[in-house]
């Protein structure tokens, strides 16, 4: 008996996945279980994105996408917003010696312009430094929504077909994805989740259709390179058969 087609599938060669993609959930249920304020939690999950971060660049992985902050965040209270920005601003400033040395190209996704204006510029000029980095694509997910990206390209869309540039029938997959946040953003090969709880949140709905699914009850400030390895070691397993039938064929 000849090796099943989904033998082939399956992602044993040893190499990482090429986008992954991580819900960063539990800063909060970390502090509280520790007796800790809030804050603390959200400052230790700044610690698990540069590990994070350096050991997918090390693994070879070629696009690292983060939900930072979702369109829902706005909702929180201010002061924690507060907190919020400023460590973003941090991390912005902080890391671009890590970014540079590891060869990374960082990016954003979003409604950007949702940021206020301290923001925007730090993180505009550390895209800009490392621009030319051709080592892994770190992608910030900021004021981002899934339902909101597709919003804003369906308003695209239309103002495009309004203007007689783009034919309704002539629209398809492809034509969508072309006015999404990123065009060039490829689909998670791996989603990953801490803290456990089983939903993708709108995150990337149009991107991950596919993607392989990964949760874990560990809270994001304690998810590191161990934890993220024991992630690609599961995905390793798995048979990637993206909608057709597992087929044996007997020689």
């Amino acid at each position: 008996m000849s090796k099943s087609a989904a033998e082939f599938n399956k992602n044993d060669d040893g190499r990482p996945p090429a986008h992954v993609a991580i819900i960063m959930d539990g800063n909060g249920r970390w502090a509280q279980q520790k007796g800790l304020i809030r804050v603390r939690g959200h400052r230790r999950g700044v610690d698990s994105v540069r590990a994070v971060t350096t050991e997918c660049a090390r693994l070879g992985v070629g696009s690292l996408t983060l939900y930072a902050f979702s369109v829902e965040n706005w909702k929180r209270p201010q002061a924690e917003i507060r907190i919020l920005m400023n460590l973003l601003k941090k991390f912005l400033i902080d890391e671009r010696p890590t970014i540079m040395k590891n060869n990374i190209r960082l990016t954003s996704i979003g409604r950007i312009e949702d940021m206020s204006a301290d923001v925007r510029k730090e993180l505009n000029a550390t895209e800009a430094l490392s621009a030319k980095n051709r080592g892994m694509v770190l992608r910030l997910a900021l004021s981002y929504g899934g339902r909101a990206e597709l919003a804003d390209a369906t308003k695209r869309i239309a103002r495009e077909v309004k203007a007689g540039r783009l034919d309704p029938d002539a629209i398809d997959e492809e034509t969508i994805r072309a006015f999404l946040y990123d065009p060039s953003l490829p689909d998670p090969d791996l989603l990953i989740r801490t803290a456990g709880e089983m939903r993708v949140s709108n995150f990337l709905l149009w991107q991950v259709s596919y993607s392989e699914l990964y949760v874990t009850p560990v809270c994001w400030p304690d998810f590191r390179e161990r934890e993220l390895n024991e992630a690609f070691a599961d995905y390793r397993r798995r048979v990637r058969k993206f909608g057709g039938l597992e087929r044996v064929t007997v020689s």
